[in-house]
């Protein structure tokens, strides 16, 4: 009888043990508090801009960003557009979206990123599958490392065509906003005044053709690195600076290793975070 009880308490263990539930991920808003994917996506539709930031090496963001922007298809006309393509890429993008070119020939054409078939194709094939508009909005960087080397001097020397690939000169920058300081003193200084300048002209570059691409009763999706656009600095800087109107919404990736728990030093991240596990697996 004992031995009988031993093993029904052992299955019912194992039963509670392995029944538990093991989320991908955990959505919170700006306060820390847990809310629902469906209002997400209804706060996303009332906006103009949605920065989706992303860490670029993370699968449930990346499947998250393409559930997202089919979602959002079904309630607002979109343009979208991203940090990993770049602005002199831009016609040759165009080429893909209307047929003009194939795969192999984005492929080699386009300083396409390493994990684009895993991550990114997705997104490029449903706005060619449905005429949607997909902007290069980053700098060439070749021309960030420019700034890098001898700040935003270094530009000047450009032609005018090139110089249609970044954003209007002179860009405004603040050194004291915190994403920027926080950059240079994890790099120990390495790189000086120039390497905070050299993000500010990505972050610069992108809201700019955001604005430029951005449409009257569309909502213009961008698919960013979470740290173009955390604690609403960045990206959103720059847009809030040309068009302080503009509805924008923001989202940022973290990894814990509870995600029942929102660790407090995430709280204004973004208007949405994403809470994914430490342990989960990497694209790259």
């Amino acid at each position: 009888m004992q031995k009988l009880i031993l093993s029904i308490a052992i299955v019912l263990f194992s039963t509670i043990l392995f029944s538990q539930n093991k989320p991908a991920y955990k959505l919170y808003n700006a306060k820390g508090n847990k809310v629902s994917y469906k209002k997400m996506i209804k706060t996303m539709s009332k906006s103009d801009v949605v920065l989706f930031g992303e860490h670029h090496n993370n699968p449930i963001v990346h499947w998250l960003q393409l559930e997202t922007t089919q979602d959002l298809f079904k309630l607002r006309k979109l343009t979208l557009g991203a940090e990993m393509f770049e602005a002199d890429n831009q016609q040759q993008l165009n080429n893909y979206l209307s047929g003009e070119i194939d795969e192999k020939g984005l492929d080699t054409l386009v300083r396409l990123w390493n994990n684009y078939k895993t991550d990114y194709k997705p997104l490029v094939d449903f706005a060619k599958t449905n005429n949607l508009k997909f902007i290069a909005t980053n700098i060439p960087r070749s021309y960030a490392s420019l700034v890098y080397k001898g700040g935003f001097e270094a530009l000047d020397s450009l032609a005018v065509e090139e110089k249609s690939w970044i954003a209007t000169l002179p860009i405004k920058y603040d050194a004291t906003l915190p994403g920027y300081v926080k950059m240079k003193a994890m790099m120990g200084g390495h790189g000086g005044d120039n390497l905070p300048k050299a993000q500010a002209i990505k972050d610069a570059t992108m809201a700019y053709f955001i604005l430029k691409n951005n449409e009257k009763n569309k909502l213009f999706l961008h698919y960013n690195g979470s740290y173009h656009s955390d604690d609403y600095e960045g990206i959103n800087w720059y847009l809030k600076q040309n068009a302080n109107s503009l509805k924008v919404v923001t989202v940022s990736v973290v990894e814990q290793q509870n995600l029942n728990k929102f660790n407090q030093e995430n709280k204004l991240k973004a208007d949405f975070i994403i809470v994914v596990p430490e342990t989960m697996t990497k694209t790259y």
